[in-house]
């Protein structure tokens, strides 16, 4: 019974965590928490080329400490100083241009991991990069994603 509690639990992705996130190191207030919907991370592990665009829009989100020193999917030791994000289909490696559709600015952030899967949620941004375009006080902004180099591509 044990060794099947510890081999169910090595399916589970690494930096999937339910706590603390969603824009606020505080996290979402009692009243958001229950609107939050999840979705399985499952849905995304077999995305053919049709999930990977050049461009897309939606909803970013950021994560900080709670993640900071951890795992991240791509084997990397979560940094929230870098400039990194996590995506759910874009290959590993892939650097983006996310723009903050509500006031324009713009940042370029690796992926290096898995997720958000929190509903509606296109990318969560490391804590610098959610900084750069101004969405930490919010938690969550309308953006656009843009590739600006595939992981195969050379710098």
């Amino acid at each position: 019974m044990l060794a099947l509690g510890f081999l169910s639990i090595g399916c589970v992705p690494i930096r999937q965590y339910m706590g603390r996130r969603g824009g606020s190191e505080g996290g979402p207030k009692s009243s958001e928490k229950a609107k939050t919907e999840y979705e399985s991370p499952d849905d995304y592990k077999n995305a053919d080329k049709d999930a990977w665009k050049d461009q897309m829009e939606g909803i970013a989100s950021w994560y900080g400490e709670d993640f900071n020193g951890r795992l991240t999917a791509s084997g990397e030791v979560y940094d929230m100083y870098k400039f990194t994000a996590a995506h759910k289909t874009l290959p590993l490696g892939t650097v983006v241009k996310v723009t903050n559709l509500d006031n324009g600015k713009t940042v370029e952030v690796k992926v290096n991991d898995r997720g958000p899967y929190v509903k509606g949620r296109i990318i969560d941004l490391s804590r610098t990069a959610g900084r750069a375009i101004d969405i930490r006080g919010a938690g969550t902004s309308r953006v656009k994603l843009e590739v600006v180099r595939w992981p195969n591509e050379s710098h």
